[in-house]
């Protein structure tokens, strides 16, 4: 049985159609349950590793439920043996992620999804910085493993901070991706972001129906990646 290891935060500051995050951010209650799960003889197949913030946690949704399952069930469909790792934390900001990342990398990944920096637009954090803590993530699992394979996530926030900002954010990804060397998901939640039905209560997240739609913006990018053919 597959086994998936998630880096959970119950409530998320991830906004990305509203205007009001910082009240939003006021009325959370962090409770954390951090479990990186170490490779073992029984369960050495290579690993995908999901480093993200309350999208790639799967707020408020059962396990199964978000994206970084749903690409694991797909690989054990298709054939593929790859282990998928779940280490998104709601709330989490680039600075927190580059804090973080060398206490996930007890595991080493053979693909890294980066999905960061929604938060800091969210913030109005200078993007130059966000930039710099991107980059020193993908270097320090570069580190851990210079033949990782690096996917870095795009983002786009509301134009609430000007029309300036919100382009240096969107482009952000891009400029990175390139200067990088990695592959980009130009817009992790294309075809979801905005539509209500395809998001919760607070429009904000998505539903189970979303997170199928993400897991489908992940997978082309994902499957040229992948080290061998599927078996069926």
């Amino acid at each position: 049985m597959v086994r998936y290891t998630i880096c959970f935060l119950l409530l998320s500051t991830v906004t990305f159609w509203s205007c009001n995050n910082a009240q939003k951010q006021q009325k959370e209650t962090p409770e954390v349950t951090q479990t990186v799960e170490e490779p073992t003889k029984e369960n050495d197949a290579p690993v995908i590793l999901f480093f993200g913030n309350s999208i790639t946690a799967g707020y408020q949704l059962e396990v199964k439920e978000a994206f970084p399952a749903l690409i694991q069930d797909r690989l054990d469909s298709l054939g593929y043996n790859y282990r998928v790792i779940n280490a998104g934390l709601s709330g989490e900001t680039t600075a927190a992620g580059l804090n973080r990342i060398e206490w996930v990398l007890q595991t080493i990944p053979e693909i890294f999804v980066l999905e960061l920096g929604a938060n800091d637009g969210l913030r109005g954090l200078d993007l130059d910085k966000t930039k710099k803590n991107l980059a020193g993530i993908i270097a320090k699992v570069r580190e851990a493993n210079p033949d990782v394979k690096v996917i870095l996530a795009g983002m786009e926030v509301p134009p609430n901070l000007g029309n300036d900002y919100t382009t240096k954010f969107r482009n952000l990804f891009k400029e990175l991706a390139s200067e990088e060397h990695t592959e980009l998901i130009p817009f992790l939640l294309n075809n979801v972001a905005g539509i209500s039905e395809l998001n919760l209560n607070d429009g904000i997240h998505p539903t189970p129906e979303g997170h199928q739609i993400v897991a489908d913006n992940v997978w082309p990018i994902l499957k040229p990646l992948l080290d061998k053919e599927p078996t069926s």
